[in-house]
């Protein structure tokens, strides 16, 4: 049975890194094959992965509508919807232990609404064929109503240490319990922390709004010595401090 993840978060707390991590150690667990949809219009997961951009959805929509709007035909006299379903089939880029799908963004006008019920139904059709399907989601809470999966297994919010970032991730979990999304199990991770701790006040945060509490995870010189230099982050070394971490996050989290 797919087992299925949810990385959401507030903007600039370093949540795609963590999501990299997380993918890369899930592979070094030989827990893959793994499906990674990068739902994020801002997409670098790739980056964090270590590989070549990829085409992205946002480039299929736009050849899509280019093709409607000049009233040249799809090729074999293909629907709308089947020439999208036939160039995504095209565009999942293989890992290493993963497959990878990328909304990305348009240059143009409209709205994403069709192009993500084709991602939906794509995802929905060969998430089977994977142990983990793991969804890396724009910040902010407007992901939320996309549902790509039918069930959440694990939500992963992530913040970092300000009082502002805990009070976003908290607006995402009570959105995703008013719209009554199928989610197993809900929890936190804190990024940067300086020297892995938490303050008093931070604390009180995640208290006041009732978080649950995965884990914490230190402020890492590595990841900014990586990013500054563009090298993935999957190659920092086992025993980094992000990496330590996390993967004591990993194994709280009882995954299958």
């Amino acid at each position: 049975m797919t087992y299925n993840i949810a990385v959401a978060g507030k903007g600039g707390v370093g949540k795609t890194s963590l999501t990299g991590l997380l993918i890369d150690t899930l592979v070094k667990q030989k827990k893959d094959p793994i499906l990674v949809v990068d739902a994020d219009a801002n997409c670098n997961l790739y980056e964090v992965l270590g590989v070549e951009e990829p085409e992205t959805i946002g480039h299929i929509r736009e050849e899509a509508n280019m093709r409607e709007k000049n009233g040249d035909s799809f090729p074999g006299g293909m629907t709308k919807a089947q020439f999208l379903q036939w160039k995504l089939s095209m565009i999942l880029e293989e890992g290493d232990g993963y497959d990878m799908l990328v909304m990305g963004r348009s240059e143009g006008e409209g709205c994403y609404c069709f192009v993500n019920g084709i991602l939906k139904q794509q995802v929905q059709k060969i998430s089977d064929h994977y142990n983990y399907v793991i969804t890396d989601n724009e910040a902010g809470m407007e992901h939320i109503s996309r549902k790509l999966t039918k069930h959440v297994d694990t939500l992963i919010l992530v913040s970092d240490c300000s009082r502002r970032s805990i009070q976003a991730v908290a607006r995402i979990r009570d959105l995703a319990k008013e719209m009554n999304l199928s989610v197993g199990k809900i929890g936190l991770i804190v990024n940067k922390a300086p020297n892995g701790e938490l303050n008093d006040g931070v604390k009180e945060e995640i208290a006041k709004y009732d978080l649950n509490l995965f884990g914490v995870v230190p402020s890492d010189e590595l990841i900014y010595e990586y990013d500054s230099v563009g090298k993935a982050l999957v190659d920092l070394p086992a025993d980094s401090k992000s990496r330590v971490a996390l993967e004591k996050i990993i194994e709280t989290l009882d995954l299958p």
